[in-house]
């Protein structure tokens, strides 16, 4: 069997290094697992035109300077839900997709307790950044759930990018298409991590919807104590790294029997 090769797709807000290294080093050195940076952030600015496309065009840019014909493909957050498009878009290219509380899965026919949601996220838009991101956290996170204040003393250089690039995020969702019936037709095997303290009506829905409507190799995974701002890839890595090694191994497999390059 090839040597495991991984994507690893950070969200909106922690850059790629420390929201996985802890995965990455208990994943092991057999593992070759890339943490890779959204293109969102490559300037001061989001670039012009951003989309989730421009995140997918980053991705094949890493996999081809690594002369990786197909890969496993995970993200979290915004990076989940750019794996999402990813996955509708190259489905060759992957070996397996992993989802780590993606942040949005296409605009459909959602609950009305996700589309009141959503609603509330709308109006973000129009606050300054030292309320924006205590009211976008306060979102992902069941009601009695205590955030964590933020760490002493000055914040990182690159926080003064997230308020703007998490906007950006919030209005590709309205717009991009994500087509349903091209999810529907990947049948490489889908890992989700849920926390039992995130919102239920974000992403518990999420993770409901892409497993009765769309992947029928789905498997759901609940860390009943995390939620969506200390996910099981910084806070539990070791039990994540189990289940990602057997996921993986598991897709690899498959990938061999079916005829695909597991490399």
């Amino acid at each position: 069997m090839d040597r495991i090769r991984a994507i690893l797709l950070p969200g909106s807000v922690l850059p790629a290094q420390p929201a996985y290294g802890a995965l990455i080093a208990a994943l092991g050195s057999d593992v070759d697992a890339v943490a890779k940076d959204l293109e969102l952030y490559a300037g001061d600015e989001p670039p012009p035109g951003w989309s989730l496309d421009t995140e997918i065009d980053g991705v094949l840019r890493e996999a081809d300077a690594r002369g990786w014909e197909s890969f496993h493909l995970a993200g979290y957050s915004g990076g989940g839900a750019a794996a999402l498009a990813f996955a509708a878009k190259h489905p060759d290219r992957l070996l397996s997709l992993a989802l780590l509380e993606p942040a949005w899965a296409g605009n459909w026919d959602w609950s009305p307790a996700h589309t009141e949601l959503w609603k509330v996220y709308d109006q973000l838009e129009d606050l300054p950044p030292e309320q924006f991101m205590p009211a976008f956290m306060r979102l992902g996170v069941k009601p009695d759930v205590v955030l964590p204040p933020p760490p002493p003393g000055p914040p990182p250089p690159w926080m003064a990018k997230r308020p703007a690039g998490i906007r950006a995020f919030l209005r590709t969702f309205k717009s991009y298409d994500l087509e349903r019936a091209r999810l529907a037709a990947f049948r490489q095997p889908v890992f989700f991590a849920l926390g039992g303290l995130s919102n239920p009506d974000d992403y518990g829905e999420i993770a409901g919807r892409l497993s009765r409507v769309f992947f029928p190799d789905f498997r759901l995974e609940v860390f009943p104590k995390r939620h969506h701002f200390d996910p099981p890839h910084r806070i539990e890595p070791e039990r994540l790294a189990e289940l990602l090694r057997g996921h993986w191994e598991r897709a690899q497999r498959a990938a061999v029997k079916g005829g695909m390059p597991a490399s």
